[in-house]
């Protein structure tokens, strides 16, 4: 799986909405690889999107796509100001990558010095995680080769999601943030998130 995160300020938050559903009428029935994606606006006015293909190639192949620059050009004025990308080849699904049911999302952006070790843990906690925290329905990790990744959780909702953050962080979270030295993070909540998957109609929260 190959996923691309772009993220910026943008004040036009219905206009955007209306871009994606712009782009599956325009754009998505030629993306070959195109999977989905996971959609929303924090509470200081920054989109996030988190888009996943097949493969790598897939993606650039989409982006060299004459419909695809239509639509971005169009898009991207609905900025406030310049775009961030991060293209992660590294990808990581845990309790199969969430789900488009899920009401609240948390997306986790920082370094981590030893991506390996990340990677494993985060490979290896799916279920335990789940039993300490059944409200997390997926998550996927997202790594450059940088060492900046971006972690997408998904929940059931937000506020069994709140209940629970005041109690002691789970084991597999403690190892992967302590073992694989994350640092610098930075936490962006989707209060309230949507989602398109292939061959299957938005899903809005």
């Amino acid at each position: 799986m190959f996923i691309q995160i772009m993220q910026g300020a943008c004040s036009r938050e219905a206009e955007m909405r209306d871009a994606i559903e712009r782009w599956r009428t325009d754009c998505e029935p030629g993306a070959e690889g195109w999977l989905g994606g996971t959609y929303g606006f924090t509470d200081d006015g920054r989109f996030v999107g988190v888009v996943r293909f097949a493969s790598e190639e897939a993606a650039r192949a989409n982006s060299d796509r004459p419909e695809q620059g239509r639509w971005w050009s169009e898009t991207e004025q609905l900025f406030d100001g310049p775009v961030e990308f991060h293209d992660c080849r590294d990808v990581s699904v845990m309790l199969g990558g969430g789900s488009d049911d899920a009401g609240f999302v948390q997306i986790i952006e920082g370094k981590v010095d030893d991506p390996a070790r990340m990677r494993e843990l985060f490979e290896q906690s799916g279920e335990t995680l789940h039993e300490a925290r059944p409200e997390i329905v997926g998550a996927t990790l997202a790594i450059e080769d940088d060492g900046t990744f971006v972690e997408t959780v998904a929940f059931t909702d937000e506020s069994t999601a709140r209940e629970h953050e005041p109690a002691e962080t789970p084991e597999p979270l403690r190892a992967q943030m302590d073992e694989a030295h994350m640092h610098d993070l930075q936490y962006m909540d989707l209060h309230h998130p949507w989602y398109t998957t292939h061959g299957q109609p938005t899903a809005r929260h």
